[in-house]
């Protein structure tokens, strides 16, 4: 093996140390930052990722309440449960668990989250900033995935970039927050064909595609940082979307899985929250002084 491990929860640690120090100073204000989870039905599914979030949220000095509904509960319930929320001054950010019921459709309750709470990076608004290369409050996953690379000895401005993977969420947000930073970015996407023609001249591949071991050691640039951000569950092994054995061997810097991307994405939702409370103060203060 050649390639250097990234150490995502190195990462993630120093960004919570910095998020825990600005949670400090907000709640010296009164502004203590506080996310609301929202989960419905079985949370069984959801509640590692809840547990993990919540300690998260203890070490960035945000306080954290996870609330569940009945899984029979409406669609118009659960959009009012939202707008509640929204409007209450104590709470400063909301988190949508994943998976919900199939009569609960994920984007409508992402739409109905206040933007200055959305602390997820989901509102269709927090996406279609980062076209403008405003990363306020951007996609957690994708956000951390660029803050990984950006963390390598790489000059990012005229990086050739290939990313694996166009959803709205992850693969088409790294494409534009990489060219906001003056990478040059080629996409792929299942219709792609000779994807490992984009892959192998790239210094740099994102993969986020859902298909465990898609890339190989083969379609890589040797010395390219490799950004795993697939999650996938392979005979009862968390793996990504990349074949991490060969990968390893010609890439210059890779992400585990898990170990990786994962701890950077939930030291960027409490990033977010912290800054979504320092927003909605700021908010608050200019509302009162023009009421004035």
């Amino acid at each position: 093996m050649t390639a250097t491990i990234i150490d995502g929860k190195a990462i993630g640690a120093r960004m919570l140390d910095a998020t825990s120090a600005e949670a400090a100073m907000l709640a010296n204000a009164g502004w203590a930052p506080r996310l609301v989870s929202i989960s419905v039905g079985d949370v069984a599914a959801a509640e590692l990722y809840v547990r993990n979030q919540s300690s998260n949220a203890a070490r960035a000095g945000v306080a954290f309440e996870a609330r569940n509904y009945a899984a029979d509960i409406s669609l118009e319930q659960l959009i009012g449960v939202l707008h509640g929320l929204n409007a209450d001054p104590r709470v400063n950010g909301i988190i949508i668990q994943r998976p919900l019921p199939a009569h609960i459709p994920v984007k409508a309750l992402q739409r109905a989250v206040h933007p200055l709470k959305d602390v997820e990076g989901m509102h269709p608004a927090s996406i279609g900033n980062i076209v403008y290369n405003d990363m306020t409050l951007g996609p957690c996953t994708a956000v951390a995935a660029v803050e990984i690379l950006k963390s390598l000895p790489l000059t990012i401005e005229g990086l050739d970039v290939t990313v694996i993977g166009h959803s709205e969420i992850v693969g088409k947000p790294i494409a534009f927050l990489m060219m906001g930073l003056g990478a040059t970015v080629t996409v792929c996407h299942k219709m792609t064909h000779q994807m490992s023609m984009h892959s192998r001249r790239a210094d740099a591949v994102f993969v986020a595609a859902g298909v465990p071991g898609l890339v190989r050691g083969e379609m890589l640039k040797p010395g390219a940082a490799l950004i795993d951000i697939g999650i996938n569950r392979v005979e009862g092994k968390t793996v990504g979307d990349a074949n991490f054995a060969s990968c390893a061997e010609t890439a210059g810097w890779i992400t585990p899985v898990p170990g990786g991307v994962g701890p950077v994405t939930v030291a960027v939702l409490m990033k977010n929250a912290v800054l979504a409370t320092r927003m909605q103060m700021d908010h608050y203060r200019d509302a009162f002084a023009a009421a004035e």
